[in-house]
């Protein structure tokens, strides 16, 4: 269920509100009890994750792992690493 954001016109009160999208917007104001609520646009809180969805719209910069990459190692190979000492 998404979360919904609500400014009051009449006292300026500001509140969440957790509702199904199908729920008729709030319109009575919990503070001044003045039916002057209006529900705010705002950004999306939630991230799309898993499978299905492009990996580098939510990264910036060197995190962003584009598919030709995904055979490749970050990890080098064990002859350039020196040998331990006991």
């Amino acid at each position: 269920m998404p979360i919904y954001e609500y400014q009051c016109n009449a006292c300026g009160h500001e509140m969440e509100a957790l509702q199904r999208m199908s729920d008729a917007p709030l319109t009575d104001c919990p503070a001044c009890e003045q039916a002057e609520l209006r529900k705010k646009i705002s950004a999306a809180g939630f991230r799309l994750k898993g499978g299905g969805w492009y990996e580098t719209d939510f990264k910036t910069g060197s995190k962003k792992n584009l598919a030709g990459d995904a055979g490749k190692s970050s990890a080098k190979p064990a002859a350039d690493k020196p040998a331990k000492a006991s």
